[in-house]
């Protein structure tokens, strides 16, 4: 069976606990999104526990109904989406599970043609970009955060929750005059650790610059900046101000409002979008569930926005296969 477990027949707490009631289907094809958790955070530098996020945003996502208010149809009658488990990661080796991670992101773009990545700390985007460069080449980025992510290796460890991007760009994977930074805020190690990025050509929009421009203006300029290039969406939780998303790692004062992040991603649908992922759930510290919640309505978001954005590409959508039987 593909689609959600109906609620109407089945309570939304009943039931193996999947992303939005989907399908577990271990080894996907020819879908349209893969929902995948990266159950990790050897990569975290400050409160651990992300680990736990996968686990804890599907259970908070069974309350999510698939068809959205004045949306006309359900997305999964639009989408092909299944939930592929989680990928096993070493909890001991950043290198093997960057590397365990890449492949297993790989293997699904070789036989689907996008997923959700439920993190797990943000090192996994790394992994994530090397996977969707092999199809796409170098992608635009729009990355939702408080913190740039940009840093250079610490302690040691070469792959941090803190180097995603600054490897991604390094690599080749992004086009970092298409990258768009939105929500950054709080303190860092020193008072030049935002000019790797901007030396390279990324556009970084503070949480402040997001007050002066509105929602809506920083959906234009993301529009501007991006374009038609084929983009990853990565959306760290702590983007939201504490009120909203206290279950996080690394919290940071002066965020936006769950509104506010919901709102901005309907801009994903108007680009190219060939990857996505949220990160950085930290359960623990999410004692009420309403951080694990909201991941769990971005990821919503995110797969009515990934149709909206390539409803009209038929290398996306060919004729779905027949499922019934």
């Amino acid at each position: 069976m593909t689609g959600q477990v109906p609620s109407t027949v089945s309570p939304r707490y009943a039931q193996v606990a999947t992303f939005m009631r989907l399908a577990h289907v271990p080894d996907p094809r020819d879908r349209d999104v893969v929902v995948i958790g990266a159950p990790y955070d050897s990569g975290a530098s400050y409160r651990p526990g992300a680990r736990f996020g996968p686990r804890a945003i599907r259970a908070e996502s069974g309350l999510i109904h698939g068809t959205g208010i004045d949306r006309g149809p359900g997305v999964f009658d639009l989408l092909d989406v299944v939930d592929g488990g989680d990928i096993n990661l070493s909890p001991f080796s950043m290198p093997l599970a960057i590397e365990t991670a890449t492949e297993a992101l790989r293997t699904l773009l070789t036989h689907n043609r996008a997923f959700l990545m439920l993190g797990g700390d943000h090192s996994l985007t790394l992994a994530a970009l090397r996977a969707v460069s092999g199809v796409h080449g170098p992608v635009a980025v729009l990355h939702l955060d408080a913190h740039s992510d940009t840093f250079p290796p610490v302690y040691g460890g070469t792959y941090h929750h803190g180097t995603p991007f600054r490897h991604g760009i390094d690599e080749g994977l992004v086009d970092p005059t298409r990258m768009v930074q939105v929500g950054i805020r709080g303190h860092n190690p020193s008072p030049d650790s935002l000019d790797w990025p901007r030396g390279r050509g990324v556009r970084i929009i503070t949480a402040a610059d997001c007050d002066r421009l509105s929602i809506a203006g920083v959906a234009d300029e993301v529009r501007r900046v991006i374009g038609t290039h084929p983009v990853y969406v990565s959306c760290d939780i702590d983007v939201a101000d504490p009120a909203f998303a206290p279950g996080t790692g690394t919290p940071a004062p002066g965020g936006l409002s769950s509104r506010e992040v919901l709102t901005l991603l309907g801009v994903v649908g108007d680009l190219r979008p060939v990857g996505m992922d949220i990160v950085e759930v930290s359960p623990p510290y999410d004692v009420t569930g309403i951080t694990s919640l909201l991941a769990a309505e971005m990821g919503a978001e995110l797969l009515y926005q990934y149709w909206r954005g390539n409803r009209s590409r038929q290398d996306v959508y060919p004729p779905k296969p027949d499922r019934t039987g």
